[in-house]
């Protein structure tokens, strides 16, 4: 199969460059103290790991507010549109296409950077998931004031098996992004891209549904 023409593309701003490494480190520390506040390992201290918890999971709420705000304000949120159109194809790209040296059935450009499985899956993440992990967490933090709150009627054991579980939810999704970060043409070529902004793609027409925000024809 010959190999096709690779082309350089601008695909992610300073912004979102930074958000992801910023929610990177966040996320990491969040793991680790929470982890430990758990008495999986000692590293802090029990307090210490508590404070350092709530400051950075309070740091990561008012970032990720701020992203929304990028969000929308920028209209990538039409990156995250979800869609079915090639999704199979995408699946079994990854199931075996890949091994077999074939190439991506939805490649990235500038208006479209994520492909169909990507997009439920972030949008899974961002409305779902990640929401529900920050309220989980702050319903922790207050829980001296669930009475003053009106929410005297949860209980601290549902809240933090809610809260215990999205971290092994987050947890899974790391493992399988990292390694989903070498599957590119190159094993370090998505993460150079989330350094620097540019990458190398195969060079093919964008579909019309692909294209950020278009509306999907009907099947």
């Amino acid at each position: 199969m010959p190999a096709k023409k690779m082309i350089t593309m601008y695909l992610y701003t300073r912004y979102e460059r930074f958000w992801h490494w910023l929610q990177m480190v966040l996320i990491f520390v969040l793991l680790v103290t929470g982890f430990e506040v758990h008495g999986t390992f000692p590293f802090l201290g029990f307090d210490e790991a508590v404070d350092v918890h709530n400051t950075v999971g309070l740091t990561w709420l008012v970032a990720f507010a701020f992203f929304m705000f990028w969000v929308f304000t920028t209209g990538e949120w039409k990156q995250y549109i979800p869609t079915t159109r090639k999704m199979f194809q995408v699946v079994l790209y990854y199931s075996y296409g890949i091994f077999r040296g074939e190439s991506h059935p939805v490649p990235k450009r500038k208006e479209a950077k994520h492909n169909p499985l990507q997009r439920l899956v972030y949008l899974s993440l961002a409305a779902f998931l990640l929401p529900v992990q920050m309220a989980s967490g702050l319903l922790y933090w207050g829980y001296n004031s669930w009475k003053a709150w009106g929410l005297d009627w949860l209980t601290l054991d549902t809240i933090a098996f809610v809260h215990t579980a999205g971290a092994f939810a987050i947890l899974c999704f790391i493992i399988v992004h990292v390694y989903m970060t070498t599957t590119g043409h190159t094993v370090t070529a998505h993460a150079k891209a989330m350094i620097t902004g540019w990458e190398d793609v195969e060079e093919s027409e964008v579909q019309e549904w692909e294209k950020a925000g278009q509306r999907q024809p009907a099947p």
